[in-house]
């Protein structure tokens, strides 16, 4: 993020493997704990993750519509953290725990996502309410819900891995 403030090119991805499988990923951004900017991708847009991270890592620095750019007097008071998104699948609502699983709400061309494990959500109808109201969905309204599992990374702390195969994080790289 950095580098796109002061409009550098962005470094290169580390050598390690994980960084040239192809998936999507979340860029989250705060400032003193307060969100600054959140920008990522359902699906990989990139080639590669370490591609899709640092695209993701440039939205949501400049383009959150939410926010202003961020400006370069900002970045020590910045934090990050990224959250690897596994393929999601079809569920019910019965099939989603907040604390394991993110949720994808669908109704036509109207999508919401909402990460796993976030403070302060604990139950399934907050979740789903949460991520209609960002999609623009109303809660009467026949909607298709998806869900995922995150491998999340926050700068200054070891990796908190979720699998949706057996509860076992997967090893790291």
């Amino acid at each position: 993020m950095e580098a796109y403030v002061h409009r550098r090119p962005a470094p290169e991805a580390p050598a390690a493997p994980r960084y040239r499988l192809c998936a999507a990923s979340i860029v989250t951004r705060k400032k003193h704990g307060d969100l600054r900017g959140c920008i990522g991708t359902r699906e990989p847009a990139q080639p590669t993750l370490g591609a899709e991270i640092a695209c993701n890592a440039r939205s949501s620095a400049l383009r959150d519509p939410r926010f202003p750019p961020v400006d370069a007097d900002e970045l020590d008071a910045l934090s990050c953290s990224v959250d690897v998104l596994s393929p999601s699948e079809p569920c019910r609502l019965d099939d989603l725990d907040p604390s394991r699983y993110g949720v994808i709400v669908v109704a036509g061309s109207r999508r919401g996502v909402l990460l796993p494990a976030l403070e302060g959500i604990g139950a399934i109808a907050q979740q789903v309410g949460i991520a209609l109201r960002k999609a623009g969905i109303r809660d009467d309204e026949w909607f298709d819900v998806h869900r995922f599992t995150v491998s999340r990374y926050r700068e200054g702390d070891a990796p908190v891995e979720r699998s949706a195969a057996d509860g076992e994080p997967p090893a790291n790289d």
